[in-house]
């Protein structure tokens, strides 16, 4: 390979280095993607594929969410990625959690969004639990299933728009304008690094300072339950883990019910997240354990709980478990974060398992960055 032959080289073909690739080549820049694997084997193809809007953290994760979830509606028909689920309900198992999505609707993140109670809730979603207080519902997520969506998006950035892919190559060194790789010297000047969770290889003292780690989740998939969800389903557990809820004057209450009727769920980190395939199987999860080296067992207790928050929501008595797994992505005090460890070079890194729902507008505002282009407008302040 010649070392002169690419404008922008990124490094990582996850969900964030293909945002960036994509980011880059709508600049009109030739693009090649460099990765250890061939492809997409971590955090990014172990997850939901779900697209959250409502209930991101106020502010710019918010504005990002909302513009990636744009972004993987263009691309959709393009690429022939299918949207197989759109909207969520945030099911509230307690009247303290009902109060809080009501809040929640009635505030400015609550646009669109509304409250299902009694006859309403039981005709959009007869698989749940009777006698449910309520849910909130929000048209604003989609999903899609990414271990198909990767390697399209892949496979369409290669056939539309010519990026290359160098696979089982690693990055050794970088300086500006170029990299050192097992496959030899690679040229390009601007250099973008999406290394997931490997936060020791390239620029550790940047993950250091920032207080990165790392955090194991559980996930599993679910026979075909003979029956459809009309949207993807979280339990009420998740308005204490997504920070967009945070300000709603009925979460201290509803904290204070859920520490002491379900405290091992809170130890384990377990928020639930259920969503559906185009062949009916469910994915659930997850859980969250925090540790610089995770180890790769999957405690069955965990999963224990992981299925019995399922089953207190959805009228699923028998759980048929088909497959199971466990995903590591980094976590930190920020959201996300992008740094400038040399001339033309970026590091950026999602560390709050978020990718998939922000990367796209993330991608957006580093090849901004690095060209001199203006802010995009999700990125303004100015933005609602």
């Amino acid at each position: 390979m010649s070392s002169s032959d690419f404008d922008c080289l990124i490094i990582g073909r996850g969900i964030v280095g293909l945002a960036h690739a994509l980011a880059a080549v709508r600049q009109g820049l030739r693009t090649a993607v460099i990765d250890r694997e061939t492809r997409a084997v971590g955090a990014s193809v172990r997850n939901f594929g779900f697209v959250t809007v409502t209930g991101q953290q106020a502010g710019l994760t918010w504005r990002r969410a909302r513009r990636t979830r744009e972004v993987w509606a263009e691309l959709a028909p393009q690429t022939g990625i299918q949207v197989e689920q759109r909207g969520l309900l945030m099911i509230a198992r307690r009247r303290e959690s009902l109060a809080v999505i009501e809040e929640f609707a009635d505030g400015p993140m609550g646009a669109g969004c509304r409250v299902l109670r009694g006859k309403a809730l039981a005709a959009l979603a007869p698989p749940l639990r009777r006698r449910l207080p309520g849910a909130l519902y929000s048209p604003h997520e989609l999903r899609v299933d990414s271990r198909d969506a990767l390697p399209r998006l892949a496979a369409w950035l290669t056939a539309a728009h010519e990026v290359t892919f160098l696979p089982r190559a690693n990055v050794l060194a970088i300086a500006p304008g170029r990299a050192e790789t097992s496959a030899g010297p690679i040229a390009a000047r601007m250099i973008v690094v999406c290394p997931g969770p490997d936060v020791v290889t390239l620029f550790p003292a940047e993950f250091a300072t920032r207080g990165v780690s790392l955090v194991k989740l559980h996930m599993m998939r679910l026979a075909a339950p003979g029956w459809r969800l009309p949207a993807a389903v979280m339990s009420d557990l998740g308005l204490l883990r997504y920070a967009g809820y945070a300000d709603c004057p009925s979460l201290p209450a509803l904290r204070g019910r859920v520490a002491t009727e379900q405290a091992p769920w809170l130890a384990d980190g377990i928020h639930l997240i259920a969503v559906q395939g185009a062949d009916g199987s469910l994915i659930v999860g997850d859980s969250h354990h925090i540790d610089p080296s995770p180890d790769p067992f999957q405690p069955r207790e965990v999963d224990d709980r992981i299925l019995a928050e399922l089953g207190a929501v959805l009228d699923l008595p028998s759980p048929d478990v088909i497959e199971r797994w466990v995903g590591v992505y980094p976590t930190g005090p920020e959201q996300a974060f992008a740094a400038a460890p040399a001339e033309g070079v970026r590091l950026v890194s999602v560390t709050s398992g978020t990718g998939a729902s922000t990367a796209f507008a993330i991608a957006e505002e580093t090849l901004a960055d690095m060209l001199g282009r203006p802010v995009p407008a999700h990125a303004q302040e100015s933005s609602p």
